[in-house]
């Protein structure tokens, strides 16, 4: 069954309750988990699940968060992201693996 959240803190909560505990970052070209001082390229990761938020007064205030894993590094954690305009630069495999199909 799909998870839905009104906040973006909520899903963020939420996801650390069922394990999701690294705190992850986006560099040009992988995911940085800087509690295991572990990158994560494209392939070394899945996306599990993730929620968009727009904000309410303001459409460009949107975000994304993500659940993510790694077997191969044991990471499981959750990256938060804007997307739209305010996206981080990204290289393209980074941009590829975090593209979301509707």
């Amino acid at each position: 069954m799909a998870r839905t959240y009104d906040t973006l803190s909520q899903a963020v909560n939420d996801l650390i309750a069922r394990g999701y505990k690294d705190e992850l970052t986006l560099s040009g070209e992988c995911l940085v988990c800087n509690g295991r001082n572990t990158s994560l390229s494209p392939d070394d990761f899945v996306i599990d699940e993730f929620h968009r938020f727009e904000g309410d007064s303001n459409p460009s205030d949107e975000s994304i968060v993500y659940a993510i894993s790694s077997d191969r590094h044991r990471v499981k954690g959750v990256l938060v992201n804007a997307f739209g305009p305010d996206a981080a630069q990204l290289n393209q495999a980074m941009v590829k693996k975090l593209t979301i199909q509707r």
